[in-house]
């Protein structure tokens, strides 16, 4: 799990599960998946199943800002141990560029730098 996500210790048992499903969840602005990109602030998972993800856009003006919750609550009820799903959106800290990984700043064809 990437250092700049906060995330609980129940939560961190399925961040295999958590990265795979994230990383097919794309920002059609950008056309990079929204782990990635740098979207995801914090991931927390509960005793009841209950998974909270608190995340931003590139944007306030974003698109995809209807589409891409309705992805992540669809794509990780689908984890054996995730019961519900909420996403929070919040503008403070604002999205930057230096929140894009390693991975994300090559395939954008940015210096990974």
């Amino acid at each position: 799990m990437r250092d700049d996500i906060q995330i609980n210790d129940r939560a961190l048992q399925l961040k295999d599960q958590l990265i795979e499903r994230l990383e097919r969840i794309y920002d059609p602005d950008v056309e990079l998946d929204i782990y990635n990109l740098g979207l995801l602030y914090e991931i927390s998972l509960d005793e009841t199943g209950h998974c909270k993800v608190v995340m931003t856009f590139t944007d306030t003006a974003c698109e995809c800002a209807e589409t891409i919750p309705i992805e992540i609550v669809d794509s990780l009820k689908q984890i054996e141990g995730i019961e519900s799903v909420t996403v929070e959106i919040t503008w403070s800290p604002a999205w930057k560029i230096t929140r894009i990984s390693r991975f994300g700043r090559i395939a954008l064809g940015i210096s990974p730098r």
